[in-house]
């Protein structure tokens, strides 16, 4: 791992620890900012995966984000599975972001211009926590890897082809 991963990982994590430390000491606060968003997506999800058992209350459902984010904070600023606890960071910045700093609802001017820099804080962060899910250090990715052994086998494939015609011409030419 370089340096920069060795140092990046932890910074970038260091916002979600204490973001769902305050959470889980702070779980009604937030479950009241959070109740707009459960009670609009809630339904959605239950609706989409009719079997899943998926909690409605918001306090359960902040609790759950603030644990994921502490989990995945933790495997990211250690470098256990990067791009999985990225991918799960920027999952749950979506929702904390819709409830949490909603600036379109707000009428003062102050707090609205404060909720909107929080806002595009966050869209920042989901920035980089993309770029962690997208980091495959430097190695191939499996798609990059997959289409190198398509070329591979196309390459392969014409070469044999041409061998098959040359060895074909010289066995006609030898039958005459």
């Amino acid at each position: 791992m370089t340096i920069t991963r060795l140092l990046a990982r932890p910074m970038l994590a260091t916002i979600f620890v204490a973001g769902g430390v305050n959470a889980l000491r702070n779980t009604e606060g937030h479950a009241a900012k959070a109740k707009k968003v459960t009670d609009r997506f809630v339904p959605a999800a239950q609706q989409a995966v009719p079997k899943a058992p998926i909690p409605t209350d918001p306090a359960t459902l902040v609790r759950i984000n603030a644990g994921a984010q502490i989990l995945a904070a933790a495997a990211l600023a250690t470098g256990r599975a990067p791009r999985l606890s990225a991918t799960v960071l920027a999952a749950s910045l979506v929702p904390t972001t819709l409830a949490g700093h909603a600036f379109w609802d707000e009428a003062d001017a102050d707090a609205k211009a404060a909720q909107k820099l929080q806002f595009f804080k966050n869209t920042s962060i989901m920035g980089g926590l993309l770029l962690a899910a997208v980091d495959t250090e430097g190695r191939p990715g499996l798609a990059w890897r997959a289409r190198r052994a398509a070329a591979d086998v196309r390459r392969e494939a014409r070469q044999v082809a041409k061998d098959a015609r040359r060895e074909a011409k010289l066995a006609r030419a030898q039958l005459t």
